[in-house]
C-alpha cells in the first residue's frame, strides 16, 4: 500500500509540481489550499478546500496521510501589509504542524527561504557576512516576510523538540522554471543592477529540483530521522556571467570568502542537503534548452 503525503498550498505553482513529483514516485497526495487548481487533479491526487488557519480543517484534510509537505504561504513581503503577511504565514505553519502532531504524524517537510537571512529584502542594502553561506550564517531580517521564516524555523524545531518530529526547513532561493531563468540574468556591465542582485548572490533554483528536494525530505525521514534541521536549497550556478569571487569582490567587498568558489559556482554552501538529504540540484539555466 502507497503512503499518502499532505500538500498544504497544493494549487500553486510549487505545490503542483510537487504534487506531480509525488505521484510519479508511487506516493498517494492529499492537496489542500484555500484556492481551488485550475485544473482536474491527476489519478491518485485529491483536493479539499481548507482554510489553513483553522487546525480542525487541516486535520481533517489530514487524518489518514504518513507525512506533511507544507508549501502554504504568502510567497513575497509586499504583496500584503507587513502584519498580514507574518501572521497569514506563521499562523499556518503552527497549525499544520500542529494538526500534525495531533494525528501522530512524524515527517514534515515546510518551505523556508534564503529571504530568512535577512539581505533580500531590507531596505537598506548589506550583504552576508561571509560566503560559501551555510545554514549556520546568522538570520538578520529588517521585513515581515523574512522574519516570518524565522519564526517559522523556530516554530519547526519546538515541535520537533517535544514531539520526536523530523521537520525539514528548506531554504528556497528563487524558484523558477527553466524558460523564466535566462531573463533575469544580471548584468556584469550595470554596477547598480550587480549590486541589488547580490542581495542574493545571483542565486536560484530550478522548479523541478525544488519539489525534489521536498520528496527527498520525506522519503529520507522514513529511515533516518533527523530532528529538526534548515538546508539550503540553491542551484549550484549563479545567475550571472562573471566569476562568482570576482563580482562578490565588486560590489560586497567586506564579506569574508571563506573558501574558493570555482568559477559560477553558487555563493551558498549546499552541502548539507546532499549529505543528510542526498539532493543536488540537476539542473541550471546554463543546460541546452
Amino acid at each position: 500500500m502507497s503512503e499518502r503525503i499532505l500538500v498544504t498550498g497544493g494549487s500553486g505553482r510549487l505545490g503542483s509540481q510537487v504534487v506531480a513529483e509525488l505521484l510519479e514516485h508511487g506516493y498517494e497526495v492529499v492537496s489542500i489550499d484555500r484556492v481551488r487548481p485550475t485544473q482536474r487533479l491527476p489519478f491518485g491526487a485529491r483536493f479539499v478546500l481548507t482554510d489553513l488557519a483553522d487546525v480542525g480543517e487541516i486535520a481533517y484534510a489530514m487524518k489518514r496521510c504518513d507525512a506533511v509537505i507544507h508549501l502554504g504561504a504568502i510567497a513575497s513581503p509586499y504583496s500584503h501589509p507587513d502584519e498580514i503577511v507574518f501572521g497569514n504565514n506563521t499562523g499556518a505553519t503552527f497549525a499544520v504542524l500542529q494538526a500534525a502532531s495531533l494525528l501522530g504524524i512524524r515527517r514534515t517537510a515546510i518551505a523556508s527561504s534564503v529571504s530568512g537571512y535577512g539581505m533580500a529584502w531590507s531596505e537598506c542594502r548589506f550583504f552576508a557576512k561571509y560566503v560559501p553561506i551555510d545554514e549556520d550564517h546568522p538570520l538578520l531580517n529588517h521585513d515581515a516576510y523574512g522574519l516570518s521564516k524565522e519564526v517559522d524555523e523556530r516554530t519547526a524545531q519546538m515541535f520537533a523538540r517535544r514531539d520526536g518530529m523530523s521537520v525539514a526547513c528548506l531554504r528556497f532561493h528563487w524558484i523558477a522554471r527553466r524558460e523564466e531563468q535566462s531573463g533575469r540574468l544580471a548584468s556584469a556591465s550595470d554596477d547598480e543592477a550587480l549590486a541589488e542582485g547580490g542581495r542574493g548572490f545571483w542565486g536560484y533554483v530550478d522548479l523541478r529540483d525544488a519539489a525534489r528536494a521536498l520528496r527527498l525530505a520525506i522519503d529520507i525521514a522514513r529511515d533516518a530521522p533527523y530532528g529538526f534541521e534548515p538546508f539550503n536549497i540553491v542551484a549550484a550556478d549563479t545567475l550571472l556571467d562573471l566569476p562568482t569571487e570576482e563580482a562578490i569582490q565588486r560590489i560586497a567587498p567586506d564579506t569574508v570568502i571563506r573558501s574558493p568558489i570555482e568559477g559560477f559556482a553558487s555563493a551558498f554552501d549546499i552541502g548539507k542537503a546532499k549529505r543528510i538529504l542526498g539532493w543536488e540540484p540537476l539542473h541550471s539555466w546554463r543546460d541546452p534548452v
